[in-house]
């Protein structure tokens, strides 16, 4: 049974950091591509954030300069770090593995930007 589970969120001010991280348990998470992606209220859900099996990384141009994402294929983690919170970063935000055939998904976690 594959299982992603997130954890890090929660509410921050402008400006502030956080961490968000997803643990996978059921695949063999160093073959699959990671990504976080987010979903604000009344908007789809966009990709934030991805790394591939290589360590290459994508991100949208939103997030530039601000977010990092890494893994630890030894712990079967993927991390954002989230630095210079605006409050446009407010939304749930996912964790995904991808290889191409299979797609998974966590169960998200709140991410509150505000004053």
């Amino acid at each position: 049974q594959v299982q992603l589970v997130e954890s890090g969120g929660g509410l921050v001010q402008p400006g502030g950091s956080l961490r968000l991280s997803c643990g996978a348990s059921g695949i063999f998470f160093r073959v699959y591509t990671l990504g976080w992606y987010r979903q604000a209220p009344g908007k789809q859900r966009e990709l934030v954030a991805e790394i591939t099996s290589g360590g290459t990384t994508d991100y949208a141009d939103s997030v530039k300069g601000r977010f990092t994402i890494s893994r630890v294929n030894a712990k079967n983690t993927v991390y954002l770090q989230m630095n210079s919170l605006k409050p446009e970063d407010t939304a749930v935000y996912y964790c995904n593995a991808a290889n191409g055939r299979n797609d998974y998904w966590g169960q998200g976690t709140q991410v509150t930007v505000s004053s």
